[in-house]
């Protein structure tokens, strides 16, 4: 017997009858979820203590200082800063040769006296002497009056000739010079006005240099010789003789030479 509905007899299937409802396929029984076991806590590793980074020095700028001028004193009393060069006072000599770009002169030299006065007395002694002799001795005989002119004129010959070799001897000693300047050594010589020699040498070549004094005369007068050595093919050998304070002179010279040098290098 078919189950079909247009069949007679048959019942339609009821909308409350289980039966007629479609099966579905029967689910398994849903899990409850479970909870997670709990979770211990977990401690970190202990951590070294760590040293502090250097501390980098902080730098302070310091405050701006305001510039303060120093009080202004009157010109006039400002004093001058004292040079290392001491030249002569008062205005420079007249020297027959000219100087250099910044020289200045430090001292002039000259002989001792002795080398003046005892041959100038000796010549004034021969211009005069002499005539003096003649005199005392034409008088003496009673002629004197009787020779005139030809007795003064050859006396006053006799006096000029000497007289002019006393004055020459003065002129020379005047101009038989040794001038040291902060640079160098002059030596000036002059016989005659129409001679004249000038002998240079540079502070810094000079080697060395020695004082001579020889002679009975010389040690009690006190003057003597500085000899200066120069460096080969200058000048040679530059001689100072006769004058006094030698010593001195040379204590000078040497100062200035290492100056000089110092300035130079």
């Amino acid at each position: 017997m078919s189950d079909d509905p247009s069949t007679p007899g048959s019942q339609p299937p009821r909308w409350d009858d289980p039966a007629s409802q479609p099966q579905q396929p029967a689910q398994p029984p849903q899990q409850e979820p479970q909870a997670p076991p709990p979770q211990q806590p977990v401690e970190p590793p202990p951590q070294q203590p760590q040293a502090p980074p250097p501390q980098q020095p902080q730098y302070q700028q310091p405050a701006p200082q305001q510039y303060q001028a120093p009080p202004q004193e009157p010109q006039q009393a400002q004093a001058q800063p004292a040079p290392d060069v001491q030249p002569l006072p008062g205005p420079q000599p007249n020297l027959p040769f000219p100087l250099q770009q910044g020289e200045q002169v430090i001292q002039v030299v000259r002989r001792h006296w002795w080398f003046l006065w005892p041959f100038t007395v000796w010549l004034l002694f021969l211009a005069f002497a002499p005539v003096t002799a003649a005199i005392w001795f034409f008088d003496a005989i009673g002629i004197m009056d009787n020779l005139g002119w030809f007795f003064w004129i050859p006396a006053l010959l006799w006096i000029g000739f000497w007289g002019i070799r006393a004055l020459f001897n003065w002129y020379k000693y005047q101009n038989d010079i040794w001038v040291i300047t902060n640079q160098r050594i002059v030596d000036v010589f002059r016989s005659n006005p129409l001679n004249k020699r000038v002998v240079t040498a540079d502070l810094v070549n000079i080697q060395d240099m020695r004082v001579e004094r020889r002679g009975i005369i010389a040690t009690t007068l006190g003057f003597g010789n500085v000899i200066c050595s120069t460096a080969a093919g200058i000048v040679g050998t530059f001689e100072i003789t006769g004058i006094p304070h030698a010593e001195e002179v040379q204590l000078l010279m040497d100062k200035e030479r290492d100056r000089e040098r110092m300035r130079r290098v």
